[in-house]
């Protein structure tokens, strides 16, 4: 063989063994400039290191830490076990967790939903599970219904409960979450002129209106959260009112047995008055929960108490 041939044979061996090597590094560390963030990172399906906040690794090296808001910087005054950061949440969302005695007043503290606008969507109250007057942890839990966001991310936040109203007592714990955007068609039920016209009023004649709320399991919930939310302003053009008072809260809704049991806080009797305004707003309650066929009957009651209330 000339050497020339030698000499050329081995330049062709050299380049194959290059270019495989090449080839080899190239599958090992591919690129990834398209990856910006921890959520890029772990819909790509690299690597998540044993952390807290989680972090994802991409092959060519990069770190990309989970966002959790300040909840490492609070983990010594208040905890939340569910839901965890950026989990996607449904209204009503439950909250569950742990915090030092003093974050609560009474044994609670607020509670607030928000959009990625900083836009408060929804609010409601952590109660305490056990003794407060302690300044060890004390479990707590919060059942928050929240309107239909308009955005996928939003946060949670936990309002130290601060009666004094001094800022420099103000603390506050906050979760970046996503919202389930899935939607489902309710109905709720508004009154019209037919339900006090001149001639043929009847304070129970009552229109049901189609409404589009984040799909939930807890349907009987989602329906009585937008009953609750009032026409709007295409209801009202349309000549749609509700007889019940603006920022009235659930405290509690139960179905067993066919039994819907709905607790409301005071608001929802604050100054009212006569026999036609309470049966229209029983009426819509029980208008809205009824369209349900695991709801044969409903009870009514105000901070526990069934007797006295909605009476005219």
């Amino acid at each position: 063989m000339s050497k020339k041939l030698i000499i050329l044979l081995i330049v062709v061996i050299l380049l194959a063994v290059g270019f495989y090597f090449l080839l080899q590094n190239s599958k090992k560390s591919p690129i990834t400039n398209d990856i910006n963030n921890f959520q890029d990172c772990l819909n790509a399906n690299y690597a998540i290191m044993e952390s807290w906040p989680r972090a994802c690794r991409t092959p060519d090296g990069r770190i990309f830490k989970e966002d959790i808001g300040n909840q490492l910087e609070k983990s010594d005054l208040i905890q939340v076990l569910e839901p965890q950061a950026n989990q996607e949440i449904s209204t009503p969302v439950v909250i569950k967790g742990q915090a030092r005695g003093n974050w609560f007043f009474e044994a609670s503290f607020p509670v607030e939903v928000l959009d990625d606008k900083q836009f408060v969507i929804g609010t409601g109250i952590a109660k305490s599970m056990e003794d407060w007057m302690t300044e060890d942890f004390v479990p707590f839990e919060a059942t928050i219904d929240f309107a239909r966001p308009l955005s996928k991310q939003g946060f949670l936040v936990l309002k130290k409960d601060n009666p004094s109203g001094d800022a420099q007592y103000d603390d506050q714990l906050i979760i970046p979450i996503s919202f389930n955007q899935d939607t489902m068609l309710i109905k709720v039920y508004f009154a019209t002129s037919k339900t006090a016209g001149q001639d043929d009023f009847d304070c129970k004649y009552l229109e049901s209106v189609n409404k589009e709320v984040p799909k939930s399991i807890a349907v009987a919930r989602a329906a009585l959260t937008a009953l609750l939310a009032g026409p709007s302003v295409n209801d009202k053009t349309n000549g749609f009112y509700t007889a019940i008072n603006s920022n009235v809260k659930i405290n509690s809704l139960t179905i067993d047995d066919g039994v819907a049991r709905v607790d409301f806080n005071e608001q929802i009797q604050f100054q009212v008055g006569g026999s036609c305004q309470v049966s229209t707003i029983r009426e819509q309650i029980n208008k809205t929960l009824l369209q349900f066929p695991t709801v044969k009957s409903v009870i009514i009651s105000v901070n526990g108490d069934v007797e006295q209330a909605l009476q005219p």
